[in-house]
């Protein structure tokens, strides 16, 4: 009997990972009324979640939202759902957003532990610093100016890191506190549990430098996040950091390129007008208290804000043959895994795993053996 033909191989540690945002809020990952098949309940999750870990996506990211808005009108709380979700699965690997603020360092540090053991080791945060006021408001959580959410967002991952890899803690800092605190058991995951951030400020690309193992940034063009890119790492080096990068990406393959076009046209034509300007004005507002005077969104048209993360503008968009050379495109400028989005989500799921990423592999092993065969030349 004949044997399948092999597979090509890529170093587990060198090859673009793919992450995919789990629509734990309701309405779909796209501001707009064309039909979503997608669904916020944690039954659809779960079938998603095993069919995205099939499919050869190795992390989830979990959203945190507390108020409606902007098509969201229902949230399942993000750590509690990502555990859900590691209950029904082997391998993948869920990051749960949390919000400094709400979350205390002491309570986060123990209950990520603690589902770190449950789950052998496959928990990971998302700190985010909070862009909208309004929800901060909304639940009585104080709401310090653009840089000083930073300044309180390093305090908690430093407390984070702090907790679960020394015993006899101490921490003296201008939001958190602690005095001779043991944490244990600590987490399974050596030396602590993956910390990811977001953010496209200067302030954000900072802290990154010195004290988040992954950075997230909005969706952008190979040439723009090459800015990112270089910027963080830089600064990194020069704090004897490290940081892996990763990019926000709304995802459309098609057959053909006029069909993934296509989609996109009617998602923008069909947008929720209101509700794309009311989250415009917003982010707008967020951004405009940046030393820079700009945030995540100051450059973004509003065909770009139908995707809240900009999710467009990195243009995976088009035959998986157009999207997998433009994924190497990325992986080339710094880019160490996609976030990705999906109209559809399980169907898309499954198709990219299907058509998507066997060519991204194949591209990957093709460079991998011209560098090598470059080596021996030189």
């Amino acid at each position: 009997m004949s044997q399948p033909p092999a597979q090509p191989q890529v170093q587990q540690d060198n090859h673009i990972k793919f992450a995919y945002w789990v629509p734990n809020v309701s309405g779909g990952l796209v501001v707009s009324n064309i039909e979503q098949r997608t669904d916020w309940s944690y039954e659809y999750n779960v079938r998603l979640a095993q069919a995205a870990e099939k499919s050869g996506f190795e992390y989830a990211l979990t959203q945190i939202r507390f108020t409606a808005g902007y098509n969201a009108e229902n949230q399942h709380e993000s750590v509690s759902f990502s555990h859900g979700i590691l209950a029904k699965t082997e391998r993948l690997k869920v990051i749960a957003a949390i919000l400094p603020g709400p979350w205390k360092p002491a309570l986060a540090a123990k209950q990520l532990a603690t589902i770190d053991h449950l789950t052998n080791g496959r928990i990971a945060i998302n700190v985010v610093s909070g862009w909208f006021r309004g929800e901060f408001d909304a639940i009585g959580e104080e709401w310090p100016e653009h840089d000083q959410r930073y300044a309180r967002s390093e305090e908690f991952i430093r407390s984070l890191k702090g907790v679960w890899t020394q015993n006899n803690f101490s921490f003296e800092g201008k939001y958190y506190q602690f005095k001779n605190y043991t944490l244990s058991p600590k987490p399974v995951q050596k030396p602590h549990i993956e910390i990811f951030q977001g953010g496209s400020s200067r302030a954000a690309r900072d802290m990154a430098s010195r004290v988040s193992d992954w950075y997230f940034t909005n969706g952008n063009t190979p040439e723009e996040i090459k800015k990112q890119v270089d910027d963080i790492r830089k600064k990194a080096k020069s704090n004897n950091h490290s940081v892996k990068i990763g990019v926000n990406a709304f995802i459309i393959a098609r057959e053909t390129e006029e069909e993934a076009q296509s989609v996109l046209q009617e998602i923008v034509d069909k947008a929720n007008i209101q509700a794309v300007n009311a989250f415009g004005d917003a982010s707008r507002e967020a951004g405009a208290s940046t030393l820079e005077g700009e945030g995540n969104w100051a450059k973004s048209t509003f065909e770009d804000l139908v995707q809240y993360n900009d999710g467009f503008k990195t243009n995976l968009i088009g035959t998986p043959q157009q999207i997998a050379q433009r994924i190497l495109e990325l992986k080339a400028v710094g880019v160490d895994l996609v976030l990705s989005g999906f109209l559809h989500f399980i169907e898309e799921v499954e198709y990219f795993g299907a058509k998507v990423l066997p060519l991204v592999r194949e591209l990957e092993a093709k460079q991998q053996q011209e560098q090598r065969v470059q080596a021996k030349s030189a």
